[in-house]
């Protein structure tokens, strides 16, 4: 009896009721159930979880749509601004984001650029700086618009034509001299003009004279932003005062190519190009300008 006893013990243990629920098919149908328990738990809080997380995300997304933009004021760098506007990665960061605006030199920032700030900015960002927007709605208010717009660029290929077939052109289109070379005066420390001051509003495209090299580009005290190049002859020719530079050292030219953009940075009283041709590439060795121009052809 009482190994009977421990016979029926045995029965009751949970080896027993192992073995009867494997016996019945228990297991067959607990796996079933316990797999859909945890997917019928799972298929409700999966939608939940991701539709919080949508509703959550979508602000943080529109935060980050909206980057700052810095107006560049006189005075600014953009070591200066990155550190005042506390950019993560220094003024590295801040070029590498505006490069497209600030051109191939960052030490270049003129007042009224526009910079990006914690996102890199885009063309289409770009283009209503520009205003462009606004001249393409106005112009289908009258009828003359397109056909001054259409002579514009027929204009500049001419230039072009005329520059490509001499191989040498005019700094800038329609070329009117404000101050003659050789002219005396107080305001220049030589006691006279060593170039010719071409009539210039900002932003007027400056061309090389003829085909050469880029020597320098880049600050130069009194002549604010400058481009040196030197020409197959030897001959240096000089651009000062510019608002941007469009080449760098080292670059070769052609004749009529745009070099840089007018303006009034360094010792300047307005708008105009400085125009200088010299023997070497440093001042003190200029010549005639306008003569050195005619002798290439070059009527001004």
């Amino acid at each position: 009896m009482p190994a009977h006893g421990k016979h029926r013990r045995k029965k009751s243990g949970p080896l027993s009721r192992g073995i009867l629920a494997a016996g019945t098919g228990g297991a067959v149908l607990a796996l079933p159930l316990i797999g859909a328990t945890g997917a019928h738990a799972a298929e409700p809080a999966s939608p939940a979880v991701k539709s919080a997380a949508v509703t959550r995300s979508a602000p943080a997304a529109v935060t980050k749509d909206v980057p700052k933009t810095y107006t560049v004021v006189s005075g600014d760098s953009l070591a200066k601004i990155a550190t005042a506007e506390k950019i993560k990665g220094g003024w590295q960061k801040l070029y590498k984001d505006n490069r497209d605006v600030v051109g191939g030199n960052p030490s270049l920032i003129v007042p009224g650029m526009k910079l990006t700030l914690g996102a890199k900015a885009s063309g289409a960002a770009a283009k209503p700086a520009a205003a462009k927007p606004e001249r393409a709605e106005a112009k289908p208010a009258a009828k003359a618009a397109p056909a001054a717009a259409k002579a514009a660029p027929a204009e500049k290929t001419t230039a072009a034509s005329e520059a490509t077939a001499s191989g040498w052109a005019a700094p800038v289109e329609h070329p009117v001299v404000t101050t003659q070379y050789h002219q005396a005066g107080a305001s220049w420390s030589s006691g006279y003009h060593t170039g010719s001051d071409f009539q210039a509003a900002s932003g007027t495209s400056v061309r090389s004279i003829g085909p050469g090299t880029v020597v320098s580009a880049g600050w130069s005290g009194a002549y604010g932003n400058e481009v040196v190049i030197q020409h197959s002859d030897g001959m240096y020719s000089q651009y000062a005062h510019l608002s941007s530079l469009e080449v760098s050292a080292g670059q070769t030219v052609t004749g009529g190519q745009e070099i840089g953009l007018s303006g009034t940075t360094g010792n300047s009283t307005g708008p105009h190009l400085h125009f200088e041709v010299r023997t070497g590439p440093s001042y003190g060795s200029d010549v005639d300008p306008i003569a050195y121009l005619r002798s290439h052809g070059v009527t001004i």
